[in-house]
């Protein structure tokens, strides 16, 4: 069979599993809103295709999986709102779909472990977005989806070694305050492990051994980089973005243990230590 994947909203995570499935043969699309990125995305091995409903609806024709990165606004899901009635319309040629969402979902428990049945109860607008999002695409008849709420994304190019260096990083400190991260690697290797073996409605937590304090993340960066650990500074003190202090809204510890153990995932990153070691080690060898 040929393997075509759809990657709707192509983005940092689905450049991953895209580095993963074009070798292996797999055909993959990916969308973007510029014209000027798709050179770009060609470069990578991947079919540019540009986020325009005729454009969609021909990339759909001969589509075996489908990966959902783009977040919802305002207005609800961008891809439902621009070709629902297509995707609905061929629900059934896809063998699998996935859709990303984030541990945003389940809101604020003071620390506490969540699961993925875990009643949803986000306390932010984002999250609520998130949750209306899931349940429109799990609403599709016939469609294979599958779940993904991913923690706190890191990895190269996107970690906080540049702050650090900078001097502009922040050790904020709000007592009980965890949060729990996943390597974008990890997040490609989930993928790959779902798609090979589907369970239409799967809902997976996707995220590392560790939650952990933002400051012992920063500290630990510092400290790789033999740079001075940037003081601590009370979280109402700190000048944050609203985005920013909107994270600090929810502490939770989330399992991983279903992508363990139905998926036999072997996380290469189980902790931020492991993860910012192998980023560092990276950075040195380009």
């Amino acid at each position: 069979m040929t393997h075509r994947l759809l990657s709707l909203g192509h983005g940092y995570s689905a450049r991953a599993l895209a580095r993963l499935l074009v070798p292996e043969g797999w055909t993959v699309l990916g969308t973007t809103r510029s014209p000027d990125k798709m050179a770009e995305l060609a470069d990578t091995g991947v079919t540019p295709i540009l986020w325009d409903k005729a454009a969609l609806i021909d990339a759909l024709e001969g589509t075996t999986h489908l990966l959902i990165s783009a977040g919802p606004d305002d207005d609800g899901d961008p891809t439902l709102r621009l070709i629902a009635d297509e995707i609905a319309a061929r629900a059934r040629q896809f063998y699998w779909a996935g859709y990303l969402s984030t541990t945003g979902v389940y809101g604020d428990h003071h620390g506490d472990w969540v699961d993925e049945s875990t009643p949803l109860h986000p306390s932010t607008e984002r999250g609520q977005r998130r949750v209306e999002a899931e349940a429109a695409w799990g609403a599709i008849p016939g469609l294979p989806i599958h779940f993904f709420r991913l923690a706190g994304i890191y990895g190269p190019g996107r970690g906080p070694f540049a702050k650090v260096r900078t001097g502009n990083a922040q050790r904020i400190v709000k007592p009980g305050q965890v949060f729990s991260r996943i390597h974008v690697d990890d997040i490609a290797q989930v993928l790959v492990a779902s798609i090979a073996q589907p369970n239409p409605g799967a809902v997976y937590n996707v995220c590392d051994d560790d939650p952990a304090p933002p400051q012992d993340v920063i500290g630990y960066a510092a400290e790789l980089l033999g740079l001075p650990v940037p003081p601590a500074v009370p979280f109402k003190k700190a000048k944050l973005s609203p985005m920013a202090r909107s994270f600090y809204a929810e502490s939770k510890r989330v399992s991983n243990d279903r992508i363990k153990h139905e998926l036999g995932i072997d996380l290469t990153y189980p902790d931020y230590r492991v993860g910012l070691q192998a980023l560092l080690t990276d950075e040195a060898g380009q």
